[in-house]
């Protein structure tokens, strides 16, 4: 009988596939240089702007993707709500400069399973893709703080729905078009709705989150990380 074959090498790890999405061209240049200088993950996309990434997102199926939150058109939150809803296997890491409270809160509740700041070390990146590929959640020490206060603040309240949970999918995406400056008229040849339905949603908004002009809805947008103030 001969003896079997053992081979004493390592099966090569596969290449994790990374959408990257961010609108400043020479940060996602950047960012991409650093994952292709790196084993173990490939650079299957790019995204300027969250209806980009949800499209590229359906097409491409990558493993994950990183997502930056302050997005023209559709805000990263959002565009990472839909991926994550209609592609449960993707995983979205969140790569902001914002470190505030909502935009935490909201990018966690929207289905990101990594959040860290944009100032953070390129091995703390390299970190969270290889904890979110096993299943992990993985947030900066500089947020990490912030998300157990949100989370104690949840749970004291009862579920209470509050803020963007009364809003649709749509809804949230007619408030960020408000909080852009974009008319009815541009917010409808935007989403493919007419003008008049765009008012119907203003409305409702206003209504859901007892808001009574633009320019508290613009205020609210920005604190709940659909709008940035750049």
């Amino acid at each position: 009988m001969h003896a079997a074959l053992v081979s004493n090498e390592t099966p090569a790890r596969t290449e994790t596939s990374v959408l990257l999405v961010e609108d400043h061209t020479m940060v996602r240049t950047g960012v991409r240089a650093l994952l292709e200088a790196s084993k173990g993950f490939r650079v299957v996309g790019e995204a300027a702007d969250g209806n980009e990434a949800v499209r590229l997102a359906m097409e491409l199926s990558p493993s994950v993707v990183v997502m930056d939150v302050a997005l023209p058109g559709l805000s990263g939150i959002e565009a990472t709500r839909q991926i994550r809803k209609a592609r449960p296997q993707t995983f979205v890491v969140v790569l902001s400069m914002y470190g505030d409270r909502q935009y935490i809160a909201e990018s966690l509740r929207a289905g990101a399973t990594a959040y860290l700041l944009k100032d953070a070390a390129f091995t703390e990146l390299l970190t969270a893709l290889e904890a979110v590929v096993l299943g992990k959640t993985y947030l900066s020490p500089a947020v990490s703080s912030v998300a157990l206060d949100d989370y104690i603040h949840r749970v004291r309240s009862d579920g209470e729905p509050t803020g963007l949970e009364k809003l649709s999918a749509r809804e949230r995406e007619v408030l960020q078009l408000i909080a852009e400056g974009k008319t009815s008229g541009e917010i409808g040849e935007t989403l493919k709705i007419s003008g008049h339905t765009v008012d119907t949603h203003r409305r409702k908004i206003m209504e859901k989150l007892d808001v009574h002009n633009v320019v508290d809805l613009v205020k609210f947008a920005i604190r709940n990380g659909l709008a940035s103030l750049d």
